[in-house]
């Protein structure tokens, strides 16, 4: 199990799928898993704030997750659950005790089946507190704005970089104030600034980590 935390817009989703790809271990993204329920409450007309009609949604939400791909009660959403709307109405659903005590619930059974990557926000300090490799990988506030604006490029989205950055800086005000499982880096995590390193040297950093276990006789699942 290698479990990878950090802020919006330091690569976790970028290096946890080349690090499974590298390893044929599972790659899961957790946040995926929010931005699913919160889609859900989006299309039933459910305020992503009203705590009750959340953790309903959570726990019965039916969420499959495969190489690239992950799906809602059947249906592909991988592209779906990536709009702005749907990120805003994500970090709003996370906060949410009952909602990530499902979601939680849910990471571990995958977790617990197969050798996993996964990422996140409170992976290493919640989820899977023993994993055998965490990493807590970040980078300069600009430079995390500055990958997630061309990524919305990319998707054709005309928010501006300013609004973007005020909404990034209010998902980290958020995931760092929550009271339930808040974002921060776990004491054994080791921690990672990504902001001057490509993905390749990012990978290769993370997988000299991994393979140093691996020698000491620590088997990696």
């Amino acid at each position: 199990m290698i479990a990878i935390d950090g802020p919006a817009g330091a690569g976790k989703s970028t290096i946890a799928k080349r690090l499974a790809d590298r390893l044929g271990f599972t790659y899961i993204d957790t946040g995926a898993m929010y931005r699913a329920v919160a889609l859900w409450a989006l299309r039933q007309g459910v305020n992503p704030s009203d705590m009750h009609r959340m953790e309903q949604l959570a726990l019965a939400a039916e969420i499959e997750l495969t190489p690239g791909r992950i799906r809602l009660n059947r249906e592909d959403v991988t592209e779906t659950i990536r709009t702005l709307e749907v990120s805003s109405a994500a970090s709003k659903v996370a906060v949410i005790p009952g909602v990530r005590r499902a979601m939680v619930a849910k990471q571990r059974e995958i977790g617990e089946r197969a050798s996993v990557v996964m990422e996140g926000r409170d992976i290493g300090t919640i989820v899977f507190p023993n994993a055998d490799v965490k990493i807590f990988l970040d980078a300069q506030p600009e430079e995390r704005v500055r990958r997630r604006y061309q990524e919305e490029l990319l998707k054709g989205a005309s928010i501006g970089e300013s609004a973007l950055a005020e909404q990034m800086q209010e998902r980290d005000r958020r995931d760092s104030a929550r009271a339930d499982s808040p974002l921060t880096q776990a004491p054994d995590a080791i921690y990672l600034d990504s902001t001057a390193l490509s993905i390749e040297e990012v990978e290769e950093t993370i997988l000299k980590i991994v393979r140093a276990r691996v020698t000491n006789g620590k088997e990696i699942s």
